[in-house]
């Protein structure tokens, strides 16, 4: 592989990199601004729920007791 080559395909990563990260930051910004809205609050607020309800219905058993006890240092 001549230098050339490997010039021209770093080139090529730096741009796909950045291209990714100026879209995951536009995505959070989106975000960010939906979850202002009225629509959005009340979609957090329905998921909040949800999240909520399943974790009470959750139990540890005895086999999961001693797993995270081991586990403990």
């Amino acid at each position: 592989m001549s230098t050339k080559t490997k010039v021209a395909s770093s080139k090529e990563t730096k741009t796909s990199r950045r291209m990714f990260f100026i879209g995951a930051s536009a995505a959070v910004g989106t975000v960010a601004v939906a979850s202002n809205t009225s629509v959005g609050k009340a979609i957090t607020q329905e998921i909040a729920g949800v999240t909520k309800d399943s974790e009470e219905t959750k139990s540890m058993t005895e086999h999961m007791r001693k797993y995270y006890a081991s586990t403990m240092i």
